[in-house]
Parts: structure tokens; C-alpha cells; sequence
């Protein structure tokens, strides 16, 4: 077991290392390294899936727990216009749609199978989602927070399925595969409802209190690791809880205590603390998926992989870019939660898992296999076309195709005696940058993410856009045809596609960019800065200032030596 474990890890830091140096995602390395510690050659005696698939397990709990750790409502709340109806119509789509394809390419199945099938085909990883979006720079924009909200549905789904599922099948007394009990279907429903709900008032009223009060006692004790461990106890505790004295899915209970410890004062602690331990055994999870995959079986079954891949990445995409389109959105969110929902991933394994397992029985392995094959394509292929997002974005545009609505209709016109200057991020730096200039009788226009920030704003008389900068409709909205200069004042802004965007609209505006460090500042000169500020050479400058200062150096000197370190920087 220890022998099979540590191949296991050693694969999975080898090739999920190798995976993200070529910009894919780490999870197609542990998918992959699963598949090369399934084979004979490394002469272990045990199976390495059946010994991998209970520390799996552990995984599957532990990253639901992680999920109801990160999971708010508010963030639904604040997309759900767009992430509640799209989600429910396109999962309906691409649930009936997976169990059309699987239903025509399978012979004689049955289409409680095939709906189960089209269920998990449906689902989108969250992990890929949330690190592709990152890794774009899109996790904090309005289309980035829409996705997520939809994930978050997607989620809530699934676990709805975890829970329903043991409800609405029974396995025969005989064994052999579950059936659906359609004539009790009615009391089973009723039966789990009222279990659910006393399961929720324990975890979410008395156990949070409970909870809440153990890791305050145990937080006094100033001891790290005694806190993890309390933290991983209630994970597992509730988990196993949860399928003990409930019947209901550990998974469920999981995401339940994730939820309560998420909404109490330890929730950063817990995060810091136990999801790395989350991370380590999700990728023994992913591991023993790939362990379970069979190449040959992908290669024999060649028209359902087709048919599921074909599935995955056209109509999932195309589906969720028409809906949002119908929902009246603009088209380049669309692009980007289209995007972002062409894969599957860990959710979808956990549910093949249950449905066709030893417990139900009701997919075959067969299945199963297609789906993380599937998984294993979709997921590399999806953070390849990522990269083109903002290209297609840009040349909707250009053609007049799904531009976005024009929120910023109450922006004044722009004042003909004074300058315009374009503001992008409304944080301490461009709050204090916007203050000056106004203070100077410039018109500044602030571009902003946050629609609180940009409503309050418009509340007060000062114009304010909400919407991604990047964009050549936002920032022709702002007047960047008339300004003379653009700030860009998040550290993490996406500097080279805002700056090419307003360059190719006025090219003699004047750019300018801040940034944390001198490297980066350096990175956003060629990249299209015209002048870059760099934290870490202005504080040196002004630490250095103060000390020559005090040591009697005359404001000549301190100036002299500003200025040649700035042109040598």
C-alpha cells in the first residue's frame, strides 16, 4: 500500500510539475500519472486502484468539504440572473442531450442508464474552471464571477443527485443492480426530505454552535497543528455523520460542514490551514480516476468518445453562448462561460462513481471510462482555447457581433475645456489617483469591476463605468477616443491588453501602469507602458530619501540620485 502510494505521489508531482510548465492544467499530470502507476511493469502486488480508490475516498470528502468551505450565497445572489436560469436550462440540455448520444451509440441501453450518463456529462470541474479564469486574469471580472456563479449551481445539482439518488434506487435483497422504486418513490422522496432537513438543522444551528465553540477552545491553545486536525476531525466527523445516522451521502455532509466552518470567524484559518490537506488527498483522488482508466476500452467504445467529446466541447459551449445570448447578455460573456464549461471534470467522476459502483450498478464500466477519458482530452483541450478568448471577444467587436449593453448610457458627455483621463480600478491607489486630478480640474472617468463601487460612484456625480477594460466597446463607452491618458492601477490588471486595446482606438493616448515589483514594471514597458511605476524602486527611493536626509544630504543630492536610479531601473 505504502509502495503504491508513494509511485502514486511521485508520479503525480513529476507530471503535474511537467503539465503546468507547458500551461496545461495539473490535474491532466494526476490523471495521467494514475494511468502510468496502474501498469504491471512496476511489480506491485496489490491492485494499485482498489488500493488507491480508499484513499480517494478521503479526497472526495475533503474536496467537498473545501467547496462548502468557499461556497457563499451571496456570490450566486449577485450573478443570479443570469447563473440560476442559464445553468438549470443548459444542465436540462446537456443532460437530455448526453442521454440521446449515449442511448443511439450504445446497443440496448436502457434510459435510466442514459440519463444518468447525459447527468454526469453535464457537470463542469470547478477546479479547472476556477484556475483557467485565474490564470487568464478573468476570476475577478463580471464574466469570471457569472461563471463561477454557474458552477456554483452546477454544484448545488450534483449534490442534489448525491442525495437523491440512494433515495429513489434500492438495491434487490438478491444484489445485483439497483433498481428504480417507482412505486415508493413518494414516500422514499418524503423519507429523505425530512432526514435532510433534520441532518441541516443539526450541522447548521446546533452544530455550528457546537463546532464554533470546539475550535475556539482549540484555537486558544496556540498550536497549528492541533487546529488542522480539529478542522479535518469535523470534516470527516460530520462525513461520516452524515452516512451513519442519516443515510445520506458522506460527500453531502462534507460540503455541509465546509459551509458551517466557512461561515464562522475561523474560516481563513481553516483554509490557510487544512486545504492543503485537502489538495494533497484530491490528488490521490484524481490519481486513482486515472487508475481506472482504460485506453483500450476508450479506443473499442471509439463512437460514444466521439459522440461525448463532440458533446463537451461543441454543444456545451455553443448551448450556454445562445442562452446567454437569449437572457440578453452580451456575447463576450457568453464567449467566456461557454468557454469555461467546455470540460468535465472531478464532480462528474464522484457521481460515475456512485451510479455505477458496487452500490448501484446502474452504468457500466464501460461508461465510466469514456467519461474520464473524456475528461482527460477536455480539460487539456480547454486550457488551450482559453487563450484565444480575448482574440474572438475582440473580433466580435470589430464585426458588431454580441456587443455588450451600454450600462455606462449615464456617463456625462465629455467637457470640452478640460482633459479626460481614464481611471482603470477603483482601490486605495486609484481612489487617491482619481482625487488629485479631480482636485486639478480634470475629468476622470473611472472603469471599475465592482457594481457597488460603480453605482456608488454614479450616486454621487462622478462618472463611472462597470466592465472589463480590456474591452474596445467598455472603453469607447468611457470616451478613450478623447482622453489623454489611461491609469491602470491594479496590481494585477491585465496591462497589455488594456493598453493595446486603447492605443488601437486613440495611439496617442498616454498609458501608464503600476505595478508591485521592478521585473514586472520592466514586463509592462515592452509590453505597451509607456511609464510604469514600481513599488518596490519607489519605496527604496523614499526609504533612501529619509535616511540620506537625516544624515544631512541636501534636497539636490537626494534628487540627483532619484532621478539617476529611475533611468537605470
Amino acid at each position: 500500500m505504502i509502495g503504491t502510494l508513494t509511485l502514486g505521489l511521485i508520479l503525480a508531482l513529476v507530471l503535474g510539475m511537467l503539465a503546468q510548465r507547458v500551461k496545461l492544467s495539473p490535474l491532466v499530470g494526476y490523471l495521467v500519472a494514475g494511468m502510468l502507476a496502474a501498469q504491471p511493469w512496476w511489480g506491485l502486488t496489490e491492485d494499485p486502484h482498489e488500493v488507491m480508490h480508499e484513499f480517494a475516498h478521503i479526497g472526495e470528502v475533503l474536496l467537498l468539504f473545501g467547496v462548502g468551505l468557499h461556497f457563499h450565497f451571496k456570490d450566486l445572489l449577485a450573478v443570479r440572473k443570469v447563473a440560476v436560469p442559464g445553468s438549470l436550462i443548459c444542465m436540462a440540455l446537456w443532460t437530455g442531450s448526453g442521454a440521446v448520444v449515449y442511448h443511439l451509440l450504445v446497443p440496448g441501453a436502457d434510459w435510466v442508464a442514459a440519463l444518468l450518463f447525459g447527468m454526469c456529462v453535464c457537470v463542469s470541474s470547478t477546479v479547472v474552471l476556477t484556475r483557467v479564469l485565474e490564470d487568464n486574469r478573468l476570476l475577478h471580472t463580471p464574466s469570471g464571477h457569472t461563471a463561477v456563479g454557474w458552477l456554483v449551481m452546477e454544484d448545488i445539482f450534483t449534490i442534489v443527485l448525491l442525495v437523491l439518488l440512494p433515495a429513489v434506487f434500492v438495491l434487490p435483497e438478491g444484489g445485483g443492480k439497483a433498481v428504480f422504486c417507482a412505486d415508493d418513490l413518494g414516500a422514499a422522496l418524503w423519507g429523505m426530505l425530512w432526514k435532510l432537513a433534520l441532518m441541516v438543522f443539526c450541522v447548521a444551528f446546533v452544530g455550528r454552535y457546537v463546532i464554533e465553540k470546539v475550535l475556539t477552545f482549540v484555537a486558544r491553545n496556540n498550536s497549528n497543528e492541533l487546529f488542522t486536525l480539529a478542522v479535518l476531525t469535523i470534516a470527516l466527523g460530520v462525513a461520516v455523520l452524515s452516512a451513519e445516522v442519516f443515510n445520506a451521502s458522506m460527500v453531502f455532509g462534507a460540503f455541509l460542514s465546509g459551509m458551517v466552518v466557512g461561515q464562522s470567524k475561523f474560516a481563513g484559518r481553516a483554509a490557510a490551514d487544512a486545504l492543503p490537506m485537502r489538495d494533497a488527498f484530491a490528488v490521490l483522488f484524481f490519481v486513482s480516476v486515472g487508475m481506472g482508466f482504460d485506453f483500450m476500452g476508450l479506443v473499442d467504445n471509439w463512437q460514444l468518445a466521439l459522440g461525448t467529446l463532440a458533446l463537451t466541447l461543441l454543444w456545451k459551449p455553443l448551448s450556454a453562448y445562445g442562452v446567454i445570448r437569449l437572457l440578453r447578455r452580451p456575447g463576450s460573456l457568453g464567449v467566456v462561460v461557454g468557454t469555461s464549461l467546455s470540460q468535465i471534470g472531478e464532480f462528474s467522476f464522484i457521481l460515475a462513481a456512485m451510479v455505477a459502483g458496487e452500490r448501484f450498478g446502474l452504468l457500466p464500466e464501460s461508461a465510466v471510462n469514456i467519461i474520464t477519458g473524456v475528461a482527460i482530452i477536455t480539460i487539456t483541450v480547454n486550457v488551450l482555447l482559453f487563450r484565444h478568448v480575448p482574440a474572438i471577444i475582440r473580433k466580435m467587436e470589430d464585426s458588431g457581433i454580441g456587443l455588450p449593453a451600454t450600462d455606462a448610457n449615464h456617463l456625462p458627455a465629455p467637457h470640452e475645456e478640460r482633459d479626460r483621463v481614464l481611471v482603470v480600478g477603483y482601490g486605495p491607489c486609484g481612489a487617491m489617483v482619481s482625487r488629485i486630478l479631480q482636485e486639478h480640474e480634470i475629468e476622470v472617468v473611472v472603469l471599475e469591476m465592482n457594481i457597488d463601487t460603480v453605482t456608488r460612484l454614479n450616486t454621487q456625480g462622478r462618472p463611472a463605468l462597470h466592465g472589463d477594460a480590456r474591452l474596445r466597446t467598455i472603453q469607447q463607452l468611457a470616451g478613450v477616443e478623447h482622453a489623454r491618458a489611461i491609469i491602470i492601477t491594479p496590481v494585477g490588471a491585465p496591462a497589455r491588453e488594456i493598453a493595446a486595446t486603447a492605443r488601437a482606438l486613440n495611439p496617442e493616448i498616454q498609458v501608464m501602469a503600476h505595478t508591485t515589483y521592478m521585473q514586472q514594471a520592466q514586463d509592462m514597458r515592452n509590453e505597451g507602458a509607456q511609464t510604469v511605476v514600481a513599488g518596490e524602486l519607489e519605496s527604496a527611493l523614499t526609504l533612501s530619501g529619509l535616511l540620506l536626509r537625516s544624515l544631512g544630504a541636501t534636497e539636490e543630492q537626494i534628487a540627483r540620485a532619484r532621478r539617476e536610479y529611475r533611468e537605470n531601473a
